[in-house]
């Protein structure tokens, strides 16, 4: 076989597995989006202008903000490969940029912006997979009082089997999903069929007309239209898993056109039969095929759930790396893929809220009232980042990238619009989850600051410390300490105290530093930084991306090549445990103060975070008051 061939099978092996992850989101949307805007709280009478100018509005949304904002220009702003709100922001506004008052604001909107996918990851699932089951009500009314019931155990079920990994599961997704697209495809030729002059629908004109003569509702049917276009997000989040070619090619060559032919067919059925706007989707299947129909929605539904969980456990893992969230415990269901990873209390949270909105809201036509805002929002912020990012890094021409952006931003801004005018009918519940969030990220990330400076304050810097030792040489006892050290250029807490108490200094010491750049991954040839302080004083400092996972195993092993050898079960670990006492001062009001502490008190411990033998640490106390 030669290499063309190896190539070709590589690259659609990369767009199988891209339609499961990437598309499972925004594939499923045919179940709800065009039902809401002729049947929903807010839908608008069924005509010819009307329903031709309603998927003229749908195609050149998919084609304005998928093909030509996110597939042509976002995603060429990649961070080492990767993609997603939080490493467009860290390409946008590097560490050292964040000084300037304006870039700090910028880096609070790009954090509201990571918030507010939590609100997505949570909707997603429930509407998803309610709407799926709701086509047993188009089969028999028999199954409209288990309707409820039997979401609620489809998602008990997806949630409980996130610990076990996807690795596995993964698998399938893709030929799964290409079924999915397939079916979504033919179901929209066959209604195509009954009215085909619904195809003329691509003309813009139709879009333009329904404005003229429906200002009002067709501007509150955009929130609906909108609904075609969320999960756009995990096309640049999961960039890195997949690379730009395939994501793009499965876009163009199968996702567009399988999308918009059901939508076509869903509108010619509804312009022939009215009555189908209850749920045309299923109403376009013939009978026979319902029950699978129903089987293959609810498959692609959990899909499309499994891809935003996963983000989820991604941007949180993400959000700690950063320092914008309290330590949790990560587990990898992977040996080979360090992307795969489960976090218990992320995974929990999202069963219960989801379960919950589904018992709250009752129907996939309420939970939508909920849908889109979240997204809107992170759509716009993502468009602010994506300019400042093209600027900093391209220096494009700025009027170019300023007509670019604004027609973006005044497309997004349409769609915002609409959608806040479901604040009161549910669209507040995701604006509640990310201003929830967003406290505890901002309230976690000053706490830590202003901790950090007080710790500095009262910290020794360390060419004095090691002349004090020089002038002054302890009490030596044989064996290895590593003193874990959140400021690389100053004496570790622990050593001092360590040294204070119990008056004994190991015979040889290293000072052990982690820090987080401000890319996705650090080639594991460059994690290590070895300085020799004096013969038997050394500081080591770990380097990582903020998707990279410290391991203090795997760093000290990687210092032998350098000079260094360290047995880490021979090593004796001493870190400080500081107990967060809130007080009058420290910048932050009361009950941020309270909130930190809380925080703190229940963050996941060092040693098991940075993966140190238990039976080798020793933990030195120390009351700080903010």
């Amino acid at each position: 076989m030669n290499t063309n061939q190896t190539d070709r099978r590589y690259l659609a092996g990369l767009m199988l597995g891209a339609l499961g992850v990437v598309y499972g989101d925004i594939g499923t949307s045919p179940l709800y989006a065009l039902r809401e805007c002729f049947s929903g709280d807010h839908g608008i009478a069924i005509t010819r202008g009307n329903v031709l100018g309603v998927v003229s509005l749908i195609f050149w949304a998919l084609a304005l903000i998928v093909s030509l904002k996110y597939l042509t220009f976002v995603m060429r702003a990649d961070n080492k490969g990767e993609g997603g709100i939080l490493a467009l922001l860290a390409m946008a506004f590097p560490e050292r940029a964040l000084h300037a008052k304006s870039a700090s604001k910028m880096l609070l909107i790009g954090v509201f912006g990571a918030a507010l996918l939590y609100g997505d990851g949570m909707i997603t699932p429930a509407i998803s997979v309610l709407s799926a089951v709701e086509g047993l009500e188009v089969a028999t009314p028999f199954f409209k009082p288990y309707i409820i019931p039997i979401t609620i155990v489809i998602l008990v079920g997806l949630f409980s089997f996130q610990h076990i990994g996807t690795g596995g599961v993964g698998k399938i997704f893709g030929p799964i999903t290409f079924i999915w697209f397939i079916a979504l495809a033919s179901l929209g030729i066959k209604g195509i069929l009954l009215a085909p002059e619904v195809i003329s629908a691509i003309n813009p004109i139709y879009a333009i007309q329904f404005f003229l003569h429906n200002a009002r509702e067709a501007f509150i049917v955009l929130a609906s239209v909108f609904l075609v276009v969320t999960g756009t997000e995990a096309l640049y989040a999961d960039m890195g898993h997949f690379g730009v070619r395939p994501i793009r090619y499965a876009w163009f060559f199968l996702v567009f056109p399988a999308l918009f032919l059901n939508y076509l067919g869903q509108a010619a059925l509804i312009l022939t039969t009215p009555a189908a706007a209850v749920n045309p989707f299923y109403n376009l299947a013939p009978k026979w095929a319902l029950y699978p129909l129903v089987v293959l929605a609810t498959m692609a539904t959990i899909i499309a759930s499994q891809a935003l969980i996963s983000g989820a456990f991604s941007i949180t893992m993400q959000a700690i790396q950063l320092g914008f969230l309290p330590r949790m415990q990560i587990r990898h269901t992977s040996s080979q893929e360090r992307g795969q990873i489960y976090m218990p209390a992320v995974n929990g949270m999202l069963m219960v809220a989801c379960i919950g909105l589904v018992v709250f809201f009752r129907s996939s036509s309420n939970l939508a009232a909920a849908y889109g805002i979240a997204v809107v929002l992170t759509m716009l912020i993502t468009t602010i980042l994506f300019h400042r990012a093209a600027r900093r890094l391209w220096n494009w021409n700025p009027w170019v990238l300023g007509l670019l952006c604004g027609l973006f931003l005044l497309i997004e801004l349409a769609f915002c619009g609409a959608n806040f005018l479901k604040i009161a009918h549910g669209g507040w519940f995701p604006l509640v989850v990310a201003g929830g969030i967003f406290a505890i990220m901002a309230t976690w990330k000053t706490g830590r600051r202003i901790l950090r400076e007080q710790l500095q304050a009262a910290s020794l810097p360390l060419d004095l410390f090691i002349a004090d030792l020089d002038a002054n040489p302890p009490t030596r006892v044989k064996g290895t300490a590593v003193f874990m050290a959140g400021n690389p250029s100053g004496t570790p807490i622990a050593l001092l105290h360590n040294l204070k108490h119990n008056r004994v200094l190991h015979e040889r010491v290293i000072l052990l530093s982690i820090t987080i750049l401000e890319v996705p991954h650090v080639p594991p040839t460059e994690h290590v930084q070895l300085e020799v302080l004096r013969p038997d004083f050394y500081r080591v400092i770990g380097r990582y991306g903020f998707m990279d996972e410290p391991s203090v195993d795997k760093l000290l092993g990687a210092c032998l090549p350098l000079g260094l050898d360290v047995k880490p079960l021979e090593c004796t670990f001493f870190l400080s445990r500081e107990s967060i006492v809130s007080g009058r001062g420290g910048g932050m009001v009361a009950w941020r103060r309270t909130l930190f502490s809380i925080l703190s008190r229940n963050a996941q411990s060092a040693t098991a975070f940075f993966q140190l033998p238990a039976n080798r640490v020793v933990e030195l106390g120390m009351q700080v008051e903010l």
